[in-house]
């Protein structure tokens, strides 16, 4: 394990897990139809992955009002097939031996996280879980980071830490909190549209734990 670091901070979605390829197109196409709003696969993927320019800002520049768009997400997501159409990154599986506190901080929300971590039998690995909320904030906001901090008993003085994700809010939320910021790459700055400056640049975990 890399001794750097006495507690860890992962993001969820992109990070350690992802969905089967086809699952946020029907997610996406299904928003769509409430909406009255046909979405490409490229837009599916770039609302879901948050790949290039902001979701919302994504939203606004084709006249859809983000709050609805959200709004309408979460009420088409059904938990069950969420995490049927889940699975775990196979060098994920290194998270489970970390050494020290470890905690989620995620925007996926708590009745669609606790049924992922449950199928994917890895809730045991987690000390605490944060699901990002208008009340917590989103990330880079640091807010919901330093609760995590809190719920590890790991936000005073003389603990190092990080925060480790697949998106650049990510890192903006690890900076913006004190931590140093570890970006997963699972995507590649080509299909991302942007490299991703972050304290250290990975491409999955195992080459960084071991």
């Amino acid at each position: 394990m890399n001794p750097e670091y006495d507690f860890w901070l992962l993001d969820l979605d992109g990070t350690l897990i992802d969905v089967d390829s086809a699952y946020p197109r029907e997610v996406v196409e299904q928003v769509g139809d409430r909406l009255g709003r046909e979405f490409t696969d490229r837009e599916a993927e770039a609302l879901w992955y948050g790949l290039g320019e902001a979701r919302n800002e994504h939203l606004r520049e084709r006249g859809i009002d983000a709050e609805r768009f959200w709004e309408v997400f979460h009420e088409v997501e059904d938990p069950l097939a969420r995490a049927e159409a889940t699975f775990l990154y196979d060098d994920a599986a290194s998270v489970a031996d970390l050494d020290g506190p470890v905690g989620l901080v995620t925007h996926c929300q708590r009745y669609l996280t606790e049924p992922v971590l449950e199928r994917l039998d890895i809730a045991d690995w987690f000390d605490a879980v944060v699901c990002c909320t208008d009340e917590t904030g989103w990330k880079p906001d640091p807010t919901p980071v330093e609760m995590a901090m809190v719920d590890l008993g790991v936000s005073g003085n003389g603990h190092e830490g990080a925060l480790a994700g697949d998106n650049p809010t990510d890192i903006g939320a690890a900076w913006n909190a004190g931590l140093d910021g570890i970006h997963v790459e699972r995507h590649g700055p080509d299909r991302r549209g942007q490299c991703v400056l972050a304290d250290h640049r990975i491409e999955g975990f195992d080459e960084f734990l071991e």
